[in-house]
């Protein structure tokens, strides 16, 4: 009996042992490839750097996971409150760089993502698909709800973008339920379309682009009037692969994911040669694992006339990388309209030395006034550059 129960626990015992090394080794390994440093903690304002000339400033605070930022046809600033359920206005009538009030313009809405204006309604994305408000009485406040699309499956990557091309059609841009899989469902990593006019319900619904990741950010050149997209590239190839890119997403593409990535990385499980035979390839190619999410196009009178047309893209920032990166807004200079170099820093200092951040740059909009207004997700902030 008595040698039984010592033998049981030696058991135990070795079995707990195997149980911490393996845990540790697990750890040892993980840390090599992930650093989520920057993901914890609350937000705070930041004390953030731009060009020489440039300023950054609060313009609203106390948001709740603040995502993507639009301009209303009444020229006030509009954004996606998501932690709160909310479409909230931003004005600020008398003209001092501050929000005057957080007014709610729609409420109890499921994690709203992306809003755009179009004609006379807002089309909002969430997880489940597009709904539309439209305030009938004139009085602030959305009175008329409707779900155009609401079959989206919502796991994985479960933003969604939504916009309008000149012809009138909607797109929305529908991320992955993965880092790296075929998908059952066409619509996922894909960018779908629909066909106007969008009555009570969204008609027609195509596959616009293929083989995009998780193409968060959609803009419309204001020259060309292509449709642009970011696109977030798979995790867990290393530090530096694959690039993040920026694509111009034509109709009927095939973007490679997920047997190929940044039009020539062959996927190591998905992939084989030829692979990237055929894919479109990227504008530019931007820094692994900076998550580029919403991008904005300068079209105001604010800043220096060498910015006009330049694309703004801001970074949310890496986990799966062993040392974080991203954490700002860059700049991407244009001319003839056609991009004129790689990326370059434009704001920073959400990211500090010790490896933790203050925010997380999510959505970007150019206001009326010709500021470039910045949403942080992690403080709830919403930032301001003007050029003085």
């Amino acid at each position: 009996m008595f040698r039984t129960s010592r033998g049981r626990r030696s058991l135990i015992f070795g079995t707990l042992a195997l149980l911490i090394l393996g845990a540790v080794a697990l750890y040892w390994q993980m840390s090599q490839v992930v650093d989520i440093r920057p993901m914890l903690g609350q937000g705070q304002v930041a004390e953030l750097n731009a060009p020489p000339g440039f300023r950054v400033t609060v313009y609203a605070e106390g948001l709740n996971n603040v995502r993507f930022l639009a301009l209303g046809p009444d020229g006030v600033l509009y954004a996606a409150d998501r932690g709160n359920g909310r479409i909230v206005a931003l004005p600020d009538a008398d003209g001092d760089g501050v929000a005057d009030e957080i007014r709610p313009f729609a409420t109890d809405l499921n994690a709203p993502h992306s809003l755009v204006w179009h004609k006379d309604a807002w089309y909002v994305g969430v997880p489940s698909g597009v709904i539309r408000l439209r305030d009938t009485d004139g009085d602030g406040l959305a009175d008329k709800e409707t779900a155009l699309i609401d079959d989206y499956p919502s796991s994985g990557h479960n933003t969604r973008t939504v916009e309008f091309l000149p012809d009138g059609r909607m797109v929305v841009s529908i991320g992955s339920t993965c880092n790296v899989c075929n998908e059952e469902d066409p619509r996922r990593a894909a960018v779908v379309v629909y066909d106007p006019p969008i009555g009570d319900r969204a008609t027609g619904e195509t596959i616009f682009a293929t083989g995009l990741r998780n193409a968060v950010g959609l803009a419309i050149h204001p020259e060309t009037s292509a449709l642009w997209a970011t696109n977030n590239g798979r995790d867990m190839l290393g530090d530096d692969l694959p690039p993040e890119n920026v694509y111009v997403v034509e109709e009927g593409g095939d973007y490679g994911w997920p047997r190929c990535h940044s039009g020539n990385l062959e996927d190591p499980e998905y992939g084989s040669p030829g692979a990237c035979e055929g894919v479109v390839q990227p504008v530019v190619e931007m820094q692994a694992h900076s998550a580029p999410l919403s991008l904005a196009f300068y079209t105001g009178d604010l800043f220096p006339a060498e910015y006009q047309d330049d694309l703004f893209i801001a970074f949310h920032g890496s986990w799966n990388r062993s040392e974080p990166t991203g954490y700002k807004v860059v700049r991407l200079a244009f001319e003839n309209g056609q991009p004129a170099a790689q990326v370059e820093d434009f704001v920073t200092g959400f990211l500090q030395a010790d490896g933790s951040a203050s925010g997380r740059p999510t959505g970007l909009a150019v206001g009326a006034d010709g500021a470039l207004y910045i949403s942080d997700d992690k403080g709830g902030i919403v930032y301001r550059v003007e050029y003085q």
